[in-house]
């Protein structure tokens, strides 16, 4: 009698220390069981969350567009930029302007029409492309379209042409500032890449040759 009142207590022990099936000691387990799932939003809750999304999305639509258009377009806003206080030039001359003084620095590169490198008329061809307006690519074929002006009568966006070997024109820059008998002008020279020089400088004083005005 004893021994079975024994053997009964030992397995109502055991059983009470028995761990059950609904114990749940984490969240995983938990969502393994089927026993949570993550609270579903309200609709309103939803809708909101929804709207902001799609705000979202339109503000980084928006940003990307503008920063396309800063890319591409008109470069008005630069630090850099080269100030034009002259009134009378056109707004897009300003822009023709800062767009090639952006590459200020690039190499000289033979054949070259990006930042890679440019090499003279790749540097102005370039730079009139960007907006549209397509020039032969040679320096000597540039030479022959627009109107011929005196050097005295020189004025900011006008092309400027020079001989510095041979009996044709080979080189070709754009003018971007006037100052009484000086004409400074940005271009790609074989040595330093893109600089601004002037007509003061005796090199290019002694090779200049004429000015085409491109844009009236």
């Amino acid at each position: 009698m004893k021994n079975i009142t024994y053997i009964s207590l030992l397995f109502l022990l055991f059983t009470a220390c028995k761990p059950t099936s609904t114990i749940v000691t984490s969240k995983d387990l938990a969502v393994k069981k089927g026993l949570y799932s993550e609270p579903k939003p309200t609709t309103n809750t939803t809708a909101k969350y929804t709207e902001k999304i799609k705000k979202n999305k339109s503000q980084d639509l928006a940003l990307k567009q503008n920063t396309t258009q800063k890319t591409i377009g008109l470069n008005h806003k630069n630090d850099d930029d080269i100030v034009i206080e002259n009134e009378e030039a056109s707004y897009l001359i300003k822009q023709l302007i800062n767009s090639a003084s952006d590459n200020l620095g690039v190499g000289y590169r033979p054949g070259g029409t990006t930042k890679s490198g440019f090499d003279c008329s790749g540097l102005v061809y370039s730079t009139f492309k960007k907006f549209d307006i397509t020039l032969p690519r040679s320096s000597h074929e540039m030479a022959t379209v627009g109107t011929k002006v005196d050097l005295s009568n020189a004025k900011k966006g006008d092309l400027i042409f020079f001989i510095n070997r041979g009996r044709r024109i080979n080189h070709v820059g754009m003018v971007i500032e006037v100052n009484n008998d000086e004409v400074k002008f940005i271009h790609s020279s074989t040595q330093s890449g893109v600089i601004i020089s002037s007509t003061r400088e005796p090199y290019y004083n002694r090779t200049f040759v004429q000015i085409n005005r491109i844009l009236m």
